[in-house]
């Protein structure tokens, strides 16, 4: 687990560089603070950077160093991730001919590459982002993994090319002035949507997305040519015909088979827990895989009671026999530590439950531990959250199901926090005519340009006032179905994705996503919608039946769970005076900060409902503040 930093660049202009370049790599060094690598070569008439910071985690020597060549030295290799399966491409390499010199994952991944070429990353079972330098035929191959797990970030400028794992870095090396990207502000602002395409918060800085492959290369005029595809899809994912107890059998076996896998380690490992079914799951997977190894849990718990889920937290760690952390975040907390969580994440986030999860990896910090395993990725692929009941409800009504219909909606409602109203409103604004929808927003008191947005510099500036209709072309297989897999990596997923990479790497922590593979998201999403949420509206029904027997029946089937939910209504009212002096004190041009400040302070009070856009208000205007006050 690594920080990676590289680019091609027209050669008379890297002696201007050196000393950012230094910069730069320390700007991650957080991400791999064991092992500094960087070396300058000739590409094409360019130079070229291979730029790298280790966090050391298998095969602890100094075999494991970056850049990573191949052994005739035409190729170079940084690479920041985990290939889990790499023990078994290795033999099946070593079959084929080829010697390794490492028992590292990096040199499994450059030899994959040597033998297999892009035709590897589908057999890369692991979280990774890289780049690759094919110095004879003078090309640049730069990946993501399937779900973008490790992030990877580029500018290209003029006819140069720079990368980076976060933002910052190139802010020294490839932006000479940072400038707000507008069009994702408003898209933040106004609908908390981000890491949904390949567009950062930043003007000229861009992000590979899930499963995207670049090539790097140049023209006889030595103009830069940028190639991209996307090399895996789950918009691909055929439908399976099994049965339910078989579909439930085979889930076990890859999720077990996962969990083996991100396993493997060379340093302690932990397991983040909620006390909801994914990170229980994860934490008594790992038992039944280590039956008397110590098994260490991070746990966030709310100061509010109501939202406290201490007590099944409890109840797992007794079973699994854990050694648990728990964390206890409060708003002086948020308050003391706000601005170094804006900047470790470099861009605006949704909520405050992103607070305490950098408060969890700061305890896997204390505690000594270097890999962390969470259970993110579950709600996305097994239809979790509330069960997504418009999709389901539509699918039904599509295949003229209308009793299997009016059944769901009536069970689905007998679970705690959802109504039959909510379901058929979530219905309705999901069928309407798309003329229709900016309609509804306002009505509804959420319109596209709101009182306390600039719309005419927004205007004049060319963004795009979007409805942000979050509709979903069914094609030939059920309508939840086909929303599950355009979401997993277009979403809700991406941004959660970034939270968890840049909240662990901030205090030099692996996580690891055990539920986000192939081999597993193709299976599970190729199963019958009603093996995900069952007619009688239970979620993740399927994966339920699978960990029968591993999980504890109380946690399985569980009907009360909270989610990784902060008192935000509370924090944020604690800190108000700091929030109305970050207000006062700012100027962004395309906000109407008084207006804000007014209604800031009319949901502190209590004297309007609580919304998200507070907190969208407060983040982003602590961002703005940090990147672009002069």
């Amino acid at each position: 687990m690594c920080g990676i930093l590289g680019g091609v660049w027209s050669a008379g202009k890297l002696h201007n560089k050196k000393d950012k370049i230094d910069k730069a790599l320390s700007l991650i060094n957080h991400r791999g603070p064991d092992d500094q690598g960087m070396e300058i070569k000739s590409l094409h008439n360019k130079s070229a950077l291979l730029g790298h910071t280790r966090l050391s985690i298998i095969d602890l020597t100094t075999a494991g160093h970056q850049p990573m060549y191949s052994r005739d030295e035409r190729f170079g290799l940084v690479f920041n991730g985990e290939i889990y399966n790499y023990l078994e491409l290795k033999a099946e390499l070593e079959k084929e001919g080829y010697n390794f010199n490492t028992k590292t994952d990096t040199e499994v991944l450059l030899t994959a590459w040597i033998a297999w070429g892009e035709h590897a990353l589908k057999r890369f079972i692991g979280m990774f982002s890289f780049a690759l330098y094919d110095f004879v035929k003078n090309k640049v191959y730069c990946a993501r993994d399937a779900f973008g797990i490790k992030p990877f970030y580029f500018s290209i400028t003029e006819n140069d090319f720079t990368y980076c794992s976060e933002i910052p870095p190139l802010l020294e090396l490839a932006v000479d002035q940072a400038e707000p990207n507008l069009q994702r502000s408003y898209d933040y602002l106004v609908f908390n949507e981000y890491d949904s395409n390949e567009q950062t918060f930043f003007k000229g800085i861009e992000q590979l997305r899930p499963a995207e492959l670049v090539t790097i290369s140049f023209d006889s005029n030595n103009k830069l040519i940028f190639e991209k595809k996307t090399w895996w899809s789950p918009e691909k994912i055929q439908p399976r015909d099994v049965s339910f107890d078989e579909a439930a059998e085979q889930v076990r076996e890859l999720f077990l088979q996962s969990i083996k896998l991100h396993l493997r380690s060379d340093v302690p490992l932990g397991v983040a827990l909620s006390g909801g079914l994914d990170s229980s799951a994860v934490a008594c997977a790992v038992r039944e895989v280590l039956p008397t190894s110590d098994l260490h849990t991070f746990s966030y718990i709310s100061e509010d009671v109501k939202r406290s889920e201490e007590v099944w937290v409890d109840k797992v760690n007794e079973y699994v026999n854990a050694i648990p952390h728990k964390v206890y975040p409060r708003s002086n907390d948020l308050s003391a530590e706000l601005m170094d969580m804006i900047k470790t994440h470099a861009e605006p986030f949704g909520s405050t439950s992103i607070y305490a999860q950098y408060q969890v990896f700061k305890k896997v910090r204390e505690a000594g531990i270097t890999v962390n395993l969470d259970g993110q990725g579950a709600d996305e692929i097994l239809a979790g959250y509330n069960g997504y009941p418009e999709q389901r409800l539509a699918s039904l009504l599509k295949a003229g199901k209308i009793t299997s219909a009016i059944h769901f909606l009536n069970q689905w409602a007998k679970w705690p926090n959802r109504s039959k109203s909510n379901a058929i409103k979530l219905l309705i604004q999901s069928q309407l005519p798309d003329f229709i929808y900016p309609f509804i927003r306002r009505l509804t008191g959420k319109p596209s340009q709101p009182s306390w947005l600039n719309s005419r510099y927004m205007r004049q500036h060319n963004v795009h006032f979007k409805e942000n209709r979050r509709t979903v072309q069914s094609g030939k297989e059920g309508v939840l179905s086909e929303y599950l897999k355009q979401f997993l990596n277009k979403r809700t997923l991406p941004a959660l994705l970034r939270h968890g990479d840049r909240n662990s790497m901030r205090f030099s922590i692996e996580s690891r996503v055990p539920f986000l593979t192939i081999p597993l998201v193709e299976y599970l999403l190729s199963l019958p919608e009603h093996y995900l949420i069952s007619n009688n509206g239970e979620t993740k029904c399927v994966f339920r039946k699978a960990m029968v027997g591993i999980v504890p029946n109380e946690v399985l089937y569980r009907k009360d769970k909270i989610g990784f939910e902060t008192p935000q209504k509370v924090w944020l009212k604690q800190i108000e005076s700091d929030v109305i002096e970050l207000i006062e004190r700012s100027s962004i041009p395309f906000l109407n900060l008084e207006e804000i400040k007014a209604a800031y302070l009319a949901m502190s009070s209590g004297g309007s409902h609580f919304d998200w856009q507070v907190w969208r208000w407060v983040n982003y205007i602590s961002w703005y503040e940090m990147y672009f006050k002069k």
